[in-house]
């Protein structure tokens, strides 16, 4: 992310964004997958590019209440291939496919049978997991499934990228200096104004931009 882009993230973040509106999002796709498939669980996961793990962001069902934040490494278990190969995926019988790392799935205290799982693409960049456990309609057409799931993933892509740009922006803020923190707070004040004291200040923000265009 260039600087511009960063700072714009940050402007935005501090006007528009919360991490408890991020959460719910994110709540609200692990549910809707869960019910959608008849699943015991239901997970997205986002690639932490710094770190090159894969995070958990949201359970819903089997580990809903203590797997948010545990991270793995994207290069283990079914999850890393989705992630690398850029495919859905459907496994009927776990124990049978190399690529389950079964010991990851023993440290969440849930060990399924059956997995499911799509990348989670932005700008044709795979950014994410959506992983569906013990679905209880695998009896039906797996190509039928998997279209179903991909375009849910497509779905849940908007969230993944707006807690990306959130962090993105959190991490600038960090480490702004005070002149770009003034800034960033009257963009906040400015946002969360009304009626006549929010005109006066958009009047006054847009004499300052004269100010300094002239």
């Amino acid at each position: 992310m260039t600087n511009n882009n960063a700072l714009a993230a940050a402007m935005s973040l501090a006007v528009l964004d919360s991490e408890e509106d991020q959460r719910m999002l994110l709540d609200s796709v692990v549910l809707t997958a869960r019910a959608i498939f008849d699943a015991a669980a239901s997970s997205i996961f986002l690639l932490d590019t710094a770190s090159g793990d894969l995070v958990f962001e949201a359970v819903a069902g089997e580990g809903a209440d203590f797997l948010v934040g545990t991270r793995f490494p994207a290069s283990r278990g079914i999850a890393g291939w989705v992630l690398e190969s850029g495919q859905p995926v459907i496994v009927d019988n776990l124990d049978g496919d190399d690529r389950f790392a079964k010991e990851i799935a023993e440290s969440t205290n849930y060990v399924p049978a059956t997995l499911m799982a799509s990348p989670v693409i932005c700008d044709e960049e795979p950014i994410g997991v959506l992983e569906v456990l013990d679905s209880q309609q695998l009896s039906r057409s797996q190509l039928t499934q998997l279209e179903l799931l991909s375009l849910f993933a497509t779905q849940s892509a908007a969230a993944l990228r707006i807690v990306q740009r959130s962090r993105a922006a959190r991490s600038l803020l960090t480490s702004a200096t005070s002149e770009l923190c003034d800034l960033i707070e009257v963009a906040r004040l400015l946002g969360a104004a009304e009626g006549e004291r929010r005109q006066a200040g958009l009047r006054l923000l847009g004499s300052v931009r004269m100010l300094l265009a002239s």
